[in-house]
């Protein structure tokens, strides 16, 4: 039986800082250490007594280098890969100039699988070990990223992405009947095999039909162990195309409620303009809500509320890139643009808040709780271990520091790939 011991600086979580203060839940250590067996999170506790009970483990030491659970991309579209960084005007546009060409693609089974590992290995090289992601309405596109993921030993959350409204392209559009066959024949293939999790995906509510809404809620109620990810309320003239195209509903979450597509297990990304109403729903049957700020910021959705969502509102509320329509690959920059997005709405997000929500809150937004995103006995040994002295100019602010947020905040801030000194997937060494 091996063993590896990581030492470094250790950051780890005893509960939800928005909720009970990020003082009184830190877990924090200048020289911890992290005990890998099997997979898994062995140990976690103070260096030198780990290595006194464990003089047989291989010792790794990474100094004065933070050392966390790897990050959890809770939103993402691995189709657009290819796509990032393309100049549009707003969400609708984008969609149909650049989106739904390149989803086409994925159609070739080679194409998907292609874009499927050089989405996962670019997540890997910039510390994030867990993604959820849409994939296309094509089951070839699935298999791909359930395939790279196996391959690599990540947890994957993966969907079909369903949409046979009008609105959507015909080299895109599905069926009802399509989608729930389709859907469920992948859900036999993987679901709960290995470390995948499959969500049910209809795109959202413009470009599904009220028969494949009323499908998909069905095929969830027979399959409740399965994720549903969805998009809510990203932009206001989203929220309009909403109304006109479903006039009885109450509001945009009606859509979806309706036809039994809200429940715990519900993951909906962007949540930016919601109703009172609404809020209060989410809350009520434990649904999740993903902010993507990059995302948010480059299509010009709008400003999202995460003090008030996650504190007064009483959400589950994880962090994602949103990547192809998120700029980066890199939840640093996601934590620091969320933590501009939270100023912009004059509310200061405290550094251990930013990294919960990368790490263990979004995978509780994924109902992944224990087991990634937690750097704690038993959880998988998803790990990154980041470099805080990463660039001259990081490194001259963090030598300045009188703490552990004094020093971490700089990377938040200005830190990418370059601060990502290791990256463990299931007790794996797999960069570094």
């Amino acid at each position: 039986m091996s063993e590896t011991l990581l030492i470094g600086r250790t950051l780890a979580f005893a509960g939800d800082p928005f909720r009970e203060g990020w003082e009184t839940v830190v877990r924090h250590s200048d020289r911890g250490a992290v005990l890998i067996r099997d997979g898994l999170i062995a140990a976690t506790g103070e260096a030198d007594d780990l290595r006194r009970a464990h003089p047989q483990a291989a010792v790794v030491d990474h100094g004065a280098a933070l050392i966390s659970a790897g990050f959890v991309d809770a939103h993402m579209h691995y189709p657009q890969t290819g796509i990032i960084a393309s100049w549009g005007r707003r969400l609708i546009d984008w969609l149909n100039l650049y989106t739904f060409p390149e989803e086409m693609r994925l159609a070739n089974p080679a194409y998907a699988a292609e874009v499927a590992g050089r989405t996962l290995d670019l997540c890997l090289a910039h510390g994030t070990t867990t993604v959820a992601s849409f994939c296309t309405i094509h089951e070839c596109s699935v298999d791909a990223l359930f395939t790279a993921a196996a391959a690599r030993g990540m947890a994957v959350v993966a969907g079909r992405t369903c949409m046979d409204r009008d609105t959507a392209p015909a080299g895109l559009r599905d069926s009802a009947r399509a989608a729930v066959e389709e859907s469920a024949r992948l859900i036999a293939r993987w679901h709960g095999v290995g470390r995948a999790t499959y969500a049910i995906t209809p795109r959202f509510s413009p470009t599904s039909t009220e028969e494949q809404l009323e499908g998909l809620g069905a095929l969830w109620a027979a399959h409740p162990d399965c994720l549903m990810q969805t998009h809510l309320s990203e932009q206001t003239d989203e929220i309009a195309w909403v109304r006109a195209l479903y006039p009885w509903a109450r509001d945009y979450l009606d859509t979806y409620e309706r036809f039994g597509l809200l429940g715990p297990r519900g993951v909906y990304g962007h949540a930016i303009h919601l109703t009172a109403r609404e809020i209060a729903r989410l809350a009520e049957v434990g649904a999740a809500v993903v902010h993507c700020p990059t995302s948010n910021s480059f299509i010009g959705s709008g400003l999202f509320d995460l003090r008030g969502l996650s504190v007064q509102g009483g959400l589950r509320v994880g962090l994602a890139t949103d990547t192809g329509g998120g700029s980066s690959f890199s939840m640093l920059r996601t934590m620091a643009a969320a933590y501009e997005v939270a100023q912009l709405r004059g509310a200061a997000i405290h550094p251990a808040e930013l990294w919960w929500l990368a790490t263990e809150g979004a995978a509780r937004a994924l109902g992944l709780e224990g087991r990634v995103g937690a750097l704690r006995p038993g959880a998988v040994a998803d790990i990154v271990v980041i470099d805080l002295a990463s660039t001259p100019a990081i490194a001259q602010r963090a030598a300045r520091a009188g703490d552990l947020w004094d020093a971490l905040f700089p990377t938040i801030m200005m830190g990418d790939d370059r601060a990502v000194r290791a990256v463990w997937v299931a007790g794996r060494l797999v960069n570094g």
